[in-house]
């Protein structure tokens, strides 16, 4: 028998969702008057445009939730976000079928890494996601890009973790807490690179 929630249920659950609305309100207000870090943003942007502007590619990877951010960012890009326009070079590391004969074969911190090291070419971008920063999987990623020449953008959280060393540019969320606030501001970061992309690449020649 379906159980109808009280109207008590319900005022808690109401206080439960407004504490996180309010949280993550909190943290985007600090972000918004952050010069440093909204300048982090405009810079991916346009490291993304001089690379597909260069005819080089945009591989994106991350895992769980970061994984689906990974694969949003791609297919914005070779699909399309805001404007009509070209498609732009990018896809996600997430083909199932690699991730897991890699994983079975070498080991789940290499399902980025070999992925880089066998399509990955110099000046191509790697775009890693990771809220620690200490994802060893993206670490491997990152160190097998940096050895082909790729030029590494991080996504990361909390004071960046190991990722911050590899990285050619980091785009960091400052956040102690759970990693849903993170990634709550990730995919924000994501929709604002992706314009800022489309509208430095608008009316060019690709």
């Amino acid at each position: 028998m379906l159980k109808i929630p009280t109207t008590l249920h319900i005022m808690q659950n109401i206080s439960t969702s407004r504490s996180h609305f309010k949280e993550t309100f909190s943290l985007l207000i600090s972000l918004v008057d952050d010069e440093k870090f909204l300048n982090s943003v405009d810079k991916a942007a346009s490291i993304i445009a001089a690379t597909i502007e260069k005819g080089n590619k945009i591989m994106s990877c991350g895992n769980g939730g970061s994984m689906c951010d990974a694969m949003h960012f791609a297919e914005e890009l070779s699909g399309n976000y805001r404007e009509a326009r070209p498609a732009y070079p990018a896809f996600a590391l997430s083909d199932a079928s690699a991730l897991t004969c890699i994983g079975n074969d070498f080991g789940f911190e290499n399902v980025f890494s070999r992925q880089v090291e066998a399509i990955g070419k110099e000046h191509d971008v790697l775009f890693a996601i990771s809220t620690s920063g200490n994802s060893p999987n993206i670490l491997k990623a990152a160190e097998a890009a940096k050895s082909k020449g790729l030029i590494v953008v991080g996504l990361t959280g909390k004071d960046g973790g190991k990722l911050k060393s590899l990285c050619n540019h980091e785009i960091r969320i400052p956040w102690d807490g759970y990693s849903d606030r993170i990634q709550e501001i990730h995919i924000m970061c994501i929709h604002a690179i992706i314009s800022g992309v489309e509208s430095e690449l608008k009316d060019k020649e690709l």
